[in-house]
């Protein structure tokens, strides 16, 4: 191996995947881990949900505990990068400290949208995208009485059936016309809908927030797009997240709704992979137009082929995109994505809120939405990953099962 070191910049998902993999291809150079968070890398889905509730601790969170980190020789660095210098191959850090590299891999990932109206900065108000974040909001969502969550998607939701479940008033405000819209069907968004209101979430579809009003430096109530004042004692929003591309940006490589990446997840400089929440590639389910993913599985594989690459075992990437948001008693499953999705099939049963969404576009199935069906999410993915032969007509035969399909058709 001719790399006698490789630096990752982002110690999440994508990042630790990255060192966990070289190790396990052989690789025995060096590898710096840079993680400008104290303490170990951890996991970032529970934090909104199981977290939040106390049902995992702050142990459970850990991708490996410390001892991993020294038996595979991993140095990880808890530090900020400041800027990369591609000529020298080293990275800056804000301590003043050097990291010098053979190969770079960016796992800069992303930052929650900021909330761009007056009184955002009142004590009380919270994004959620780090573990610091949630350790501050878990003991105040307990005490809420009044919850306003800004945003209807994954981790809005997330959070208002945790705020629902511990007894607060929680409204909804979401500028879209239902929850979820820009990732799921009409059909698996209306599901989602009745369950929230069922567990008492009010929702505000078509509505904005004009400004969070505070009382004492902390957070009272807000005012709507349309002139109505909401009470509030915790405001939570989820609009969004924004990659972090200012050190490439900086670096002079190419930025293209993230960092721009080739099938292989290479830069423009040979020396440098991006990968994760902040990488742009052109991705194999969505006609290899320039894609950036915001998931685990995209992280995580991304990861193992970044590394396998290092060890001289190329390929494009091609992992089929799959997600997954637990809301309440509702596991929703995502495999494929249904960008630009025509026609659907509905399998199972609303009423026991046990349902896939079958999405096709042009007579080909692109992605399966399941609901409390894990069976029928991993029969998609099995379906998804090889050219799927399914039909909109097959699919809505009476007695259509997706997991006996899959099995008798399996190549």
């Amino acid at each position: 191996m001719s790399l006698a070191s490789v630096v990752i910049i982002g110690a999440g998902h994508a990042g630790f995947q990255v060192a966990a993999s070289l190790r396990q291809e052989g690789y025995d150079g060096k590898i710096t881990l840079i993680g400008d968070e104290p303490g170990l890398p951890y996991q970032r889905p529970p934090l909104s949900k199981a977290y939040l509730l106390g049902k995992i601790t702050e142990t459970s969170l850990l991708f490996r505990p410390a001892e991993f980190f020294e038996t595979q020789r991993i140095e990880l660095l808890h530090d900020q990068a400041t800027a990369v210098d591609r000529l020298n191959r080293r990275v800056l850090l804000a301590s003043g400290a050097v990291a010098t590299y053979d190969h770079l891999v960016l796992a800069t990932g992303a930052h929650n949208r900021p909330l761009p109206v007056p009184g955002a900065e009142l004590e009380g108000v919270f994004g959620i995208k780090a573990k610091a974040d949630a350790d501050v909001l878990a003991p105040l969502v307990k005490e809420a009485r009044n919850v306003v969550v800004v945003g209807a998607g994954f981790i809005g939701l997330e959070f208002a059936a945790v705020a629902a479940a511990l007894g607060a008033t929680v409204h909804v405000l979401e500028l879209g016309d239902r929850p979820m819209a820009r990732a799921l069907s009409r059909e698996m968004s209306e599901l989602f809908r009745d369950a929230h209101e069922h567990w008492g979430v009010h929702f505000d579809f078509r509505q904005g927030l004009a400004r969070v009003i505070g009382e004492n430096g902390r957070v009272c109530a807000v005012e709507t797009s349309d002139g109505r004042t909401l009470p509030a004692d915790l405001v939570v929003f989820g609009i969004g997240v924004i990659p972090n591309v200012q050190l490439a940006t900086e670096a002079g490589l190419q930025i293209e709704n993230g960092i721009k990446v080739d099938a292989s997840l290479l830069t423009v400089d040979p020396q440098i992979s991006a990968l994760g929440d902040a990488a742009c590639f052109p991705c194999l389910y969505n006609d290899e137009q320039p894609t950036r993913l915001e998931s685990v599985q995209n992280a995580v594989d991304q990861g193992r082929c970044i590394a396998a690459r290092l060890m001289g075992k190329p390929a494009p990437y091609s992992a089929l995109p799959w997600f997954w948001t637990d809301q309440g008693n509702l596991k929703l499953q995502i495999a494929g994505l249904s960008t630009g999705y025509d026609s659907t099939v509905v399998l199972g049963s609303v009423e026991a809120r046990e349902v896939s969404v079958l999405c096709f576009r042009n007579q080909h199935l692109v992605a399966v939405e399941s609901c409390n069906r894990m069976g029928d999410h991993m029969a998609a993915r099995k379906i998804l990953a090889r050219p799927p032969k399914l039909t909109p007509q097959t699919a809505a035969a009476e007695g259509f099962d997706l997991k006996a399909w899959e099995a008798a058709n399996r190549d």
